[in-house]
């Protein structure tokens, strides 16, 4: 038995889809990929989540798909070549800024140094219509939640948690390291898509004052 029927697991949902469980983030984008690249008969949208990919088809799904599923890689797929790039301006004055630096160990503009120099990636969609979870921090600079969630977080936050960095499309309650702010318009019902993070996107943070 593979690496990939190992770690792979296929459930039905409903009768027009099936779900695809995985170790984490790193898997969900390779099982991602692959089926952009080579879709299911049928195949119709692809949802990522943190640990699964929604597999939505136009017909009932059947035995081979799920077997093909299953013999699906999920090696690192490494950075998305031809894949969107989105380049955030940031404003570093986030009110978590000095605490992230501390748990890190650095000063604040070596915090700001890291933001701005690494290529992150929208793994999924969630909480809140534009908020893409954003991957790629290295595992030794990853950083709890609060312990006190604020109440309001303003939209445009920009935000760390975990293995997550994350812009807080619209106001709302929320947990997360606070280390900047941005204008970006995350979510527009008008614009074509609507979300400005889209899943597979690359996403680098720019500095402005």
């Amino acid at each position: 038995m593979d690496r990939a029927e190992r770690s792979i697991r296929v459930l039905p949902c409903g009768d027009r889809a099936l779900l695809v469980e995985v170790a984490g983030p790193a898997d969900v984008e390779a099982v991602r990929r692959a089926l952009e690249q080579t879709p299911l008969p049928g195949q119709r949208e692809l949802v990522p989540a943190a640990r699964t990919v929604l597999v939505v088809l136009d017909r009932p799904p059947t035995d081979l798909d799920a077997a093909t599923l299953r013999r699906l890689p999920v090696t690192d797929a490494g950075p998305a070549a031809g894949a969107a790039l989105v380049t955030v301006p940031v404003t570093f004055d986030g009110p978590d800024l000095a605490e992230v630096a501390r748990l890190w160990g650095r000063r604040e503009s070596d915090v700001v140094a890291v933001l701005t120099g690494v290529e992150l990636t929208v793994a999924f969609s969630g909480f809140a219509p534009g908020f893409g979870y954003l991957t790629g921090l290295p595992e030794d600079l990853h950083v709890p939640r609060r312990e006190t969630p604020r109440t309001r977080v303003p939209a445009g936050a920009v935000a760390l948690a975990g293995p997550y960095a994350g812009i807080y499309p619209r106001s709302s309650p929320g947990g997360w390291q606070l280390v900047g702010r941005t204008d970006a318009v995350l979510f527009d019902v008008h614009r074509d898509p609507p979300a400005l993070l889209v899943p597979g996107a690359r996403v680098r943070f720019r500095e402005v004052v």
